[in-house]
């Protein structure tokens, strides 16, 4: 049965769930790589129009859409009763999500699929691009926000909807396992890159290592900070609401900073050939440290604050590992375009993290200003 056909999901789907107004029409949204997407048009009785989300969860990358969605639920109410606190109107900050006439959040449907809705924040937009400094800030300010209204939010309360997901001690073993396999034949070509991830295991477990030390706190984490995921307001440029949240569980506010800088301050695309168009952009690290820490700084610790930057390191070098390791186990896991796609991500990665290895210094400088002021 063919999930994209919009007939079939107004049919049997959206009579399911607690939308205002009379169905219009549905569009498909193609941007998201995961969940199935529709934006729903309602006309209400005054002749307004109120858009909604539904989403298919994939349920491939989420074995337990009723585990992820309680996260989510949780995550939100917490957001709101923080935001009221703080005589804000959380009405446009918050995803809203729409009950099911079982009175959940979810629908299962006869195939074992679930479905979930929300109403769609209009007057915003979500930026697949920086092409400016400004919306990199607005994007720091956004997930600061989010990380600030979380601060106590007890994050073990939370599942692990991707178990593992920032262990990068399990993710370099998982490594090892794939050399050791060699299940595609590639390993023969690939001895500098190996080594290049063999040299910087230590470095890789060094966050891990400061949680379970209890060195810095588990806190709630996004654990996807790209750009397109803070909706910036049309009219006044600035970041309004936090979405996509499927990966909320607990980790470290290191890993949510450092995706966000390897994303956006990167100098050239993830899977660039020409790895010497490869740097990092310092004038972005800055734009979105000083939007991020404007918001959270006063929560973090200084030993949060002092080590943003190994955030950076961090996930970078994971990711890398990661594209390398499902190219030596012929490409598995990660969609690819050609047959080296996955070997391409991973040395684009690897020139990334040694540009950020020679601004680390400078970056460590930057973040810890915001430590004077604590």
């Amino acid at each position: 049965m063919l999930y994209n056909d919009i007939k079939h999901i107004i049919k049997h789907i959206i009579k399911h769930f607690d939308f205002e107004g009379t169905y219009e029409s549905a569009e498909e949204l193609v941007n998201g790589n995961v969940n199935f997407t529709y934006k729903l048009y309602y006309r209400q009785a005054d002749g307004s129009v109120i858009h909604y989300v539904l989403q298919r969860i994939n349920t491939v990358a989420f074995r337990d859409p009723e585990r992820l969605m309680e996260n989510i639920v949780n995550v939100v109410n917490h957001l709101v009763d923080s935001m009221r606190e703080d005589g804000i109107n959380p009405a446009r900050r918050v995803l809203t999500y729409i009950r099911c006439d079982n009175g959940s959040y979810l629908y299962e449907d006869r195939n074992g699929n679930y479905w979930r809705a929300d109403v769609f924040i209009d007057g915003t937009t979500a930026y697949d691009k920086i092409d400016d400094g400004e919306k990199f800030y607005q994007a720091g300010k956004g997930f600061g926000e989010f990380q600030r209204y979380l601060f106590d939010f007890p994050a073990e309360k939370l599942t692990d909807t991707i178990p593992d997901f920032h262990n990068t001690k399990k993710r370099f073993y998982a490594f090892v396992a794939a050399v050791a396999a060699d299940k595609a034949g590639r390993v023969k070509d690939l001895e500098k890159e190996i080594d290049f991830f063999f040299d910087r295991r230590k470095m890789m477990s060094e966050i891990v290592n400061e949680i379970e030390s209890g060195k810095i706190p588990l806190r709630v984490t996004h654990n996807d900070t790209k750009l397109n995921n803070v909706l910036m307001d049309n009219v006044t440029g600035e970041a309004v609401c936090v979405i996509d949240l499927d990966t909320v569980m607990p980790g470290s506010v290191l890993y949510d900073y450092g995706d966000a800088i390897r994303f956006g301050a990167a100098t050239a695309p993830e899977d660039e050939k020409d790895v010497s168009k490869m740097g990092v952009d310092m004038g972005l690290f800055k734009k979105f440290t000083d939007g991020f820490l404007s918001e959270v700084a006063s929560v973090l610790t200084k030993e949060e604050i002092h080590l943003l930057p190994l955030g950076v390191k961090v996930i970078t070098c994971e990711l890398a590992m990661r594209f390398l390791t499902d190219y030596i186990d012929g490409d598995e896991y990660f969609k690819i375009k050609y047959p080296d796609h996955n070997l391409v991500r991973a040395r684009a990665q690897m020139k990334l993290l040694t540009e950020v290895e020679k601004h680390y210094d400078e970056m460590t400088e930057y973040v810890d200003k915001f430590i004077a002021n604590k």
